[in-house]
Order: structure tokens, then C-alpha cells, then sequence
């Protein structure tokens, strides 16, 4: 009966594929690569969630605190990489992949991109600190690299300026940080020296007098402290006088 009767090879199948998976063997494969296989799965899952769940806590604690949006996205989306980065690893050395050498060759690729990108990520270095540290925020007029302007714009590579003769600078971030940087709006009052050349023939006390009745009639001049008038230079052909007048750069100028 078993000879003609097609379904009485059932169980001597089963019985094969029983032997089979029983076998030493397929037990050794599957302990040496189909476990180890689903473990770094695992690991790929959970760490790329326990990676995103950090990025996510990280930028609501660092936005409560009030920080630049550039560098809540940079610290969150850095250590989102950073962490996936080391679950990538993780995995690769459940399934038997030596990660030392990986690690020497990324470096050393890492290494070699950088140096052939000194440049850009000199700029991007010191965009990152001009956000960190502010020593100027969007509005401020300054003076960086040789150029004064309203600042329009801080990005991560540069900063774009506008020039009071309404010109658009954009500036490096590495030669902003690598020099000096005169920031005109950071105290409320700002002393102007205005320069006036008279003639030699003509009366200094009535110069001086209508310099004085100029700065206590013009509203955007403060007099605390008061106006100062200077001789300045005495020329060949005319005698330069020296206003000194203090102001609220704040303040706007009256209409005409």
C-alpha cells in the first residue's frame, strides 16, 4: 500500500526534512550564521529607534533652552549619526566582521576628505562657533574681514553683510573668527567725531558757537555727556575744527 499510495510518502518526507534540520550541520550554520544574523537585525532596529528617540530629546531640551535652530539641528542630527554610526558597528561585528580594520579605513577616508576640504571645514568650524558663542546676531552692524554692514544673515559656512551703500557681502566664517570683529551696536550710545574746516580768517568763538547751537538742536545728539568742540588741526590754508557728539544709534533720523 505504501509503494502505490502517493501519500504515504508524506511522512518519509517529513521524516527527511526532520533528519536534515536535525542534522549537525545545519545546527552549526545556523548557530554561526542565520542567529547571529537575526541578532544584528535586531540591533539595526532597535538602535536606529533608540537613535531617533535621542535626536528627539535632545533638540526639545536644547530648543527649551532657548538655543539658534542651526545649532539644534546640528547637535541633534550629529549625535543621531554618531549613535547609528556605533549600532552599525555593533551589528557588523554579530555577524563576525572584524570592525578594527573598518574603523582604520574610515578614519584614514576621513581623514584624507578632510584635508582635501580644509577650507570649507575651516568655515564650517567657525560658522558653528559664531553660533555658539554669538559675538553678533542678525540686525548688529559690524566689521569683519575689512567689511562693515548690517549683519543679514549668519550661515554655516559664511555671513552675509549689507553695506550702507547698499551692497550684499558675503563674508567667510573663518576670516570673521580668524580676526578682529567691531561690533558698532553692541552698547546703547556711540560717539560720532565730525570733522569741519574753516577758513583762517575766520572767527573761532562764533565757529565754535554755531557748532554748539548745530549739536543741542539736532534731537538724535545727547547732551549727557555734552557736545565737545576741538580745535582740531591748524592747516595752511584753513583750521579744522573737531565735533564730538554722542547718540542713540537706536534712535532713527528725522524725516525730511
Amino acid at each position: 500500500m505504501d509503494e502505490t499510495n502517493p501519500a504515504g510518502a508524506a511522512p518519509q518526507s517529513a521524516g527527511q526534512a526532520n533528519q536534515w534540520f536535525n542534522s549537525d550541520f545545519v545546527q552549526s550554520c545556523l548557530l554561526a550564521y542565520a542567529l547571529p544574523a537575526l541578532f544584528a537585525v535586531l540591533i539595526l532596529i532597535v538602535g536606529a529607534w533608540a537613535a531617533r528617540l535621542c535626536k528627539n530629546i535632545l533638540s526639545r531640551i536644547l530648543a527649551r533652552r532657548n538655543l539658534d535652530a542651526i545649532i539644534i539641528g546640528f547637535v541633534a542630527n550629529f549625535t543621531c549619526v554618531s549613535l547609528m554610526v556605533c549600532v552599525v558597528l555593533a551589528a557588523l561585528e554579530r555577524v563576525g566582521v572584524k570592525t578594527t580594520s573598518l574603523v582604520a579605513i574610515i578614519g584614514a577616508t576621513g581623514l584624507a576628505i578632510g584635508l582635501a576640504l580644509q577650507g570649507p571645514w575651516s568655515n564650517f568650524a567657525a560658522g558653528f562657533l559664531t553660533v555658539i558663542f554669538r559675538p553678533f546676531k542678525e540686525g548688529d552692524y559690524v566689521e569683519a574681514d575689512g567689511t562693515a554692514g548690517v549683519v543679514d544673515e549668519i550661515q554655516v559656512f559664511t555671513t552675509i553683510l549689507n553695506t550702507p551703500d547698499n551692497r550684499r557681502v558675503t563674508v567667510p566664517d573663518s576670516k570673521i573668527m580668524g580676526g578682529n570683529i567691531t561690533k558698532f551696536s553692541a552698547m546703547a550710545t556711540r560717539r560720532i567725531d565730525l570733522v569741519f574746516g574753516v577758513s583762517c580768517r575766520d572767527d573761532i568763538q562764533k565757529v565754535k558757537s554755531a557748532l554748539r547751537q548745530i549739536a543741542g538742536s539736532d534731537p538724535r545728539v545727547l547732551q549727557d555727556p555734552a557736545p565737545q568742540i576741538l580745535l582740531g588741526q591748524l592747516g595752511g590754508s584753513s583750521v579744522n575744527f573737531t565735533m564730538r557728539v554722542w547718540r542713540n544709534p537706536r534712535l532713527q533720523a528725522p524725516s525730511v
